[in-house]
């Protein structure tokens, strides 16, 4: 075999093969879904991974008032927030974050396994989350995802 033969392809905006799937996220905690959604947004779940490109899948996440967490993290985990001023830190727990705004949980927590820099942010806009079961997407035909390694 020639080793001359085999070409290192390498994937930018342009041609990247960038597909729409769905993910249920009643069936996972949030730290394991977290990191597969960010796997799937980065694209390292495709043989022609680049790690310098948006090369990731677009993911609509399903069901998010339905996440599930293990442990006291509903009561014990805090997000702490600051408005830069003098006294302006807040702090909410994961309970009244996910009454409040539950798609938030899981973009808080996937956006902290993503890079942070402009990729990170360019592959983030690729995450759509909805609390219940319907999503505006239907026209793009995305696929049902079952998270595996879990």
């Amino acid at each position: 075999m020639d080793h001359l033969s085999f070409k290192t392809v390498s994937v930018n905006k342009a041609n990247a093969d960038k597909a729409w799937v769905v993910v249920d996220a009643s069936v996972a905690p949030l730290g394991r879904l977290a990191s597969q959604i960010a796997n799937m947004l980065r694209g390292k779940h495709k043989p022609s991974f680049t790690p310098n490109s948006d090369c990731g899948d677009n993911v609509i996440v399903i069901n998010a008032d339905k996440l599930r967490v293990t442990g006291k993290k509903l009561t014990d985990k805090i997000y702490i927030t600051h408005s830069g001023y003098p006294g302006g830190q807040k702090r909410i727990n994961l309970r009244d974050k996910k009454a409040k705004n539950s798609a938030s949980v899981i973009e808080h927590a996937v956006k902290g396994m993503l890079q942070g820099n402009r990729l990170g942010r360019e592959q983030f806009r690729n995450l759509f989350v909805y609390a219940g079961a319907e999503h505006p997407h239907e026209a793009q035909q995305p696929k049902a995802v079952e998270l595996t390694n879990l």
